[in-house]
Order: structure tokens, then C-alpha cells, then sequence
């Protein structure tokens, strides 16, 4: 009975044997048969093929690359437009009341932009503050240009400039603009010449093995070329590319990738070079962009006689390892595998405590093994990660507060001060029913809120004294140097406006912008009340430390003018419940 069993396994284990190594045989031989009629022929298809998805894939991503850029530039003219909006100066931004305010706001912004050449911000009369690296007045490119955004500004549009060659190395530029405007009206424009060195540079880095990337506009003309001496921006190539006429001629709003053949003639008009191209519009700026090759050179470049040599060698070696793969790996591997398959599923869905039992030959059994293993890894390796994470988090709130400590410890009356004002206000917020994810971003920017005392000279920060106006003046700009110092890195973002306007006040008359009511945020509001209170309640080079009730009478009494009322009642309501006490020493946060 036994023999009778291990005999129909063995017969059954030639027939797939058999049936594997027949199959790979036919469809190795097969091919060889007819590679030396055809692999000529094929692998220049292959070749133009593949020239033709490497240019889609290319101009397909530089085009959204493109698109992003301009989009990335324009929300920030966005961003600008509604910061005049809050101050209240797109009302009348050719104002000298807030001229230097103005004029710092877009240094600020043309310093923390590299893309951007030249900001300026105009009233209705085409007056106001510029700041940049260029100047409309020398250069006529730029003056035309932001003529023609005045224009399309005035008429309640934002615009796009054509392209032009801006400066003496001729690097591509045009003009962003956005119209401003005062209570449904008209105001003035916000405008911004802007670099496309960097979309150049990209060109260059695809522009490779006799590949040429450019960009055009509707009208044929260069916007960005790779080699700025060879193409200026502007230049009209309508007449010379194909894929530049084929481009103009479509429906605008239409989103397209299109590869073609076509023939060009040498610059000295005795040979005809066949070319293959492919453009990809981008509709919202009436772009496109175009990559175009020689198949003369890609023949070379590949070197298609060696590959015909090579892919012979390469398939009767194939045919050889595929048959002796089919005898290894043919016989009694359905079964195990089939539990693999399962088991990597079950992985997938993050069930790790999944196991594939061992059985079947060596090989199979080592797979399971390995594969038990690597299921036994991955799981240890996910406690670790979340350990880990929450070892981050710990070493990040950490870091914070060794922080916070180093700028109390510059001036001995503040020691500690930072994580008192985090204290108050986590708890502030809490009353304010903030959530977990808004508490803990006002405990980190309040624990960094005097971060830029950093920069202030310590003659000014620990004078025993009155404050000079010069003096104070200095100490001002330590909401703003915090904020500078935070905003590079990315995941303080949220905590900025903490730092920067916790001295801003309730009647507009704080610092540094003057910000009033709503327009101050939450977290600087909850700060600031925080701050007093700390300040009011320890000793100072002018005051001894007073009682809980004078700091909340002497705060209570500055509500509306200084401070909100609802974080005002919110800290009335924390002393009363008991939850708000004093404390000489740090407390933990």
C-alpha cells in the first residue's frame, strides 16, 4: 500500500518535471529560432520604445514639478496678501505710517524666498515699497512686465507673465502678481519677479545622453532652456520644433502627453536627422514641456549591434539556468507555497504573530523557517519602533525644556520662568477646552516663548534698571528673533505665532505688528496672560514678588485693554478650583 502511494508521488513528480522543463525548452528555443530574423528589428523598436516612456515619464514629472513651483510661488503672494490683510495695511499700502513695517514684511519675504528676485506691493496710484535683488527702473524686461500685471491686477485678475532674460546671464524670469483688495474694492497689486533658474537646473540634470528638455508657452516661445547662451527666454521657436507648433494648436485647457516622430534639418540643410519627441502640457499655465532626441544618437548611445551579440549570449544562458530550475524547484512546491502566500498575507494585514508550519523539501522548509523568523523580526522590530517613537517624543519635549532652562538661566530673576509660563497656560487651555493636540503645541511654543532673548544683549536683558526707550526697543525684538530662530524648522510651525505675538495686546497697542482682538491668536492670547502672571508673582530687578490675588486683580483689571476676558475668566476659574498655585521652583511640564 505504502509503495503504491510513494510510486504515484514519484510518477506524478516526472510528469510536472517533464511538463516544466518541456515548456521553458519550447519558449527558450523558440526564441533563438526567430532572434536572428527579427532581433534587429526588435531591439530598435525596444530602443524607441523605451526613448518613448523615458520622455513621458520626463516631461509628465517635470511638468508637475513645474506646475508645483508655480503653485508653491503663488500661494505665497497669497500669504503675503492676507498678512496685509490682517494688519489692515492693503487698505493703503503706499501709507508712510507703515512704510518701514511694509518694507521689512517683504525683505522678510524675498530673504526666506530664493525663488524670488523682487517684491513690491502698489496702491492704486502704482505707488508703494519694493525690496529685492533687481530693479525695475534698469531693467526694461522687468518694467514692461509688471506694467502688464498693474493692468491684469486692476481688472481683478492675478497673472503670469511671459517669459524674459532677466539680468546679463540672461536667466529666466517673469512676473506673479495678485490683486489686493480693501473691503470689496480695489486697493493695489502684490507682485513678485520671480527666478526660473531652478527649473532650468532641473532641465540641465534631464538634458542627458544627446537629450534635449525645455519648456515653451503657448506662443512658441522659450521659457526655460537648459542652456541659456543656446536659447533665450522669450525666443520664439515656433518655426524650428514641431512639437512647439503642435502645442500651440491645442485647445488650452487640454491636458496631454503626446510622443511623435518627425525629421529636422541640419543647420547646414544638406541631411535630414529623424527625431523622436514628446511634449506635456500643463494647462493652468498654458506650458508645456517638450524632450526631444535623435534616434541616430540613442542607436549609438545603446549600442544595438552589441546588444543583438549580447542578448544571444544572455538567452541560451537563460534557457539553460530555466531548465535546470524547472528540474529543482518543479516537484512538490504548490502546497508550501500556497501556505507562504497565505501567511505573507496575513503579515500584510499586520498580523505578525502569524506562523507558516515547516514541511516539504529542504528548501521549502527553510522558507518557512526564514520566513517564521522574519515574521518573529518584524514584530519585535514594531515594539521597537514604538518604543523608540515615544523615546522621541520624550527626547524632543526634553530638549525643549533644557532649552527653555538655558534662556532663564542668562538672567537669575527668570529662572524657571519658561516652564511656569507652560504650566499656566497648559492650564489655561485646558479650561479653554483645548485639545490634547492644541495643548501640548501651547506647551512647547510657551516653553519657547522667550527663545529669543537668545539675541538680545545681555547688557539690556539682566539691567537692574528702568529700561531706556533705545533699550526697550531692543528687548522688543525678542518675540520676532524667537520666531526667526523657531521657523526653519518645520514641525515648530504651529508654535510660531506663540512666540512671535505674546506681547501683542487685546487695543492693538503691543508688538511687534500691533495686532488687535481676533487677529491675535489664541495661543499668544493664553501666553500672554500666562506670562503676566508669572512675571507679577516672582521677584524682579523693579518689583517684589506679589500674591496670587493681586496678579489676578492687577491682570482682571487689564482685561479687554491688555488681555482676553475668556482667558482672563479662565484663569479666575483655575484659582478657584485650586488647580492654578504658586510654586517657587520649576515645575515640571
Amino acid at each position: 500500500m505504502l509503495s503504491t502511494v510513494l510510486n504515484k508521488i514519484r510518477i506524478r513528480r516526472l510528469r510536472i518535471l517533464w511538463i516544466v522543463m518541456g515548456a521553458l525548452l519550447l519558449a527558450s528555443v523558440t526564441p533563438l529560432w526567430l532572434y536572428h530574423r527579427q532581433a534587429l528589428r526588435l531591439s530598435e523598436e525596444k530602443l524607441e520604445d523605451t526613448e518613448r516612456v523615458q520622455q513621458s515619464e520626463i516631461t509628465r514629472l517635470l511638468a508637475s514639478e513645474t506646475l508645483q513651483f508655480e503653485q508653491g510661488l503663488r500661494q505665497q503672494l497669497l500669504s503675503q496678501r492676507q498678512v496685509l490683510a490682517i494688519t489692515g495695511w492693503i487698505e493703503n499700502v503706499d501709507d508712510p505710517t507703515h512704510a518701514p513695517q511694509l518694507s521689512r514684511l517683504l525683505e522678510d519675504f524675498v530673504e526666506n524666498n530664493p525663488d524670488i528676485l523682487f517684491v513690491t506691493a502698489v496702491s492704486r496710484e502704482a505707488k508703494g515699497p519694493t525690496a529685492g535683488k533687481v530693479s525695475a527702473d534698469r531693467d526694461p524686461f522687468v518694467d514692461a512686465a509688471l506694467k502688464r500685471a498693474f493692468q491684469a491686477s486692476y481688472q481683478g485678475f492675478d497673472s503670469i507673465s511671459e517669459p524674459f532674460a532677466e539680468g546679463q546671464n540672461n536667466r529666466p524670469a517673469l512676473v506673479m502678481s495678485v490683486p489686493l483688495f480693501a473691503d470689496g474694492q480695489y486697493s493695489g497689486m502684490l507682485a513678485a519677479v520671480v527666478s526660473l533658474e531652478n527649473l532650468q537646473s532641473r532641465l540641465r540634470d534631464m538634458s542627458v545622453r544627446d537629450r534635449t528638455v525645455y519648456i515653451v508657452d503657448g506662443h512658441g516661445k522659450i521659457v526655460a532652456y537648459p542652456d541659456g547662451q543656446a536659447m533665450v527666454p522669450g525666443q520664439n521657436v515656433m518655426s524650428i520644433s514641431p512639437l512647439a507648433k503642435q502645442f500651440g494648436e491645442l485647445p488650452q485647457e487640454l491636458r496631454a502627453t503626446q510622443t511623435t516622430s518627425f525629421v529636422i534639418q541640419t543647420p547646414d540643410k544638406h541631411h535630414q536627422v529623424e527625431m523622436i519627441g514628446t511634449y506635456s502640457t500643463i494647462p493652468e499655465l498654458r506650458w508645456a514641456v517638450i524632450a526631444q532626441r535623435s534616434l541616430d544618437d540613442a542607436r549609438i548611445d545603446a549600442g544595438v549591434t552589441e546588444l543583438t551579440s549580447e542578448a544571444l549570449q544572455f538567452v541560451v544562458g537563460v534557457t539553460f539556468i530555466a531548465l535546470l530550475l524547472g528540474y529543482l524547484f518543479a516537484v512538490r512546491i504548490t502546497h508550501p507555497i500556497r501556505r507562504l502566500v497565505e501567511s505573507t498575507r496575513a503579515i500584510s494585514r499586520a498580523e505578525f504573530h502569524e506562523r507558516v508550519p515547516v514541511s516539504g523539501v529542504a528548501e521549502i522548509s527553510e522558507l518557512a523557517e526564514t520566513f517564521n523568523h522574519m515574521a518573529g523580526d518584524i514584530e519585535e522590530f514594531i515594539e521597537k519602533l514604538k518604543a523608540a517613537a515615544e523615546e522621541n517624543r520624550e527626547l524632543f519635549i526634553g530638549s525643549i525644556r533644557m532649552l527653555a532652562a538655558a534662556i532663564d538661566e542668562k538672567d537669575p530673576y527668570t529662572r524657571g520662568h519658561s516652564g511656569r509660563v507652560a504650566k499656566y497656560s497648559t492650564i489655561l487651555g485646558d479650561y479653554l477646552s483645548l485639545s490634547a493636540e492644541e495643548l501640548d503645541r501651547l506647551r512647547v511654543s510657551a516653553l519657547l516663548h522667550d527663545v529669543g532673548k537668545i539675541g538680545v544683549d545681555d547688557r539690556v536683558l539682566k539691567k537692574p534698571g528702568k529700561l531706556t526707550d533705545e533699550e526697550f526697543d531692543l528687548m522688543k525684538q525678542h518675540t520676532v528673533k524667537g520666531a526667526n530662530i523657531m521657523r526653519p524648522v518645520a514641525q515648530l510651525k504651529d508654535v510660531l505665532p506663540g512666540i512671535e505675538l505674546h506681547h501683542e495686546r487685546m487695543d492693538g497697542q503691543g508688538y511687534p505688528y500691533g495686532l488687535q482682538g481676533d487677529q491675535i491668536p489664541m495661543m499668544a492670547r493664553i501666553i500672554a496672560v500666562a506670562d503676566t502672571l508669572d512675571a507679577i508673582t516672582t521677584n524682579r530687578p523693579y518689583q517684589s514678588a506679589m500674591d496670587l490675588d493681586y496678579a489676578l486683580e492687577r491682570i482682571r483689571s487689564l482685561a479687554v485693554t491688555r488681555f482676553d476676558p475668556q482667558v482672563v475668566r479662565a484663569l479666575e476659574t483655575a484659582i478657584h478650583d485650586g488647580r492654578l498655585r504658586l510654586s517657587a521652583a520649576l515645575m515640571e511640564v
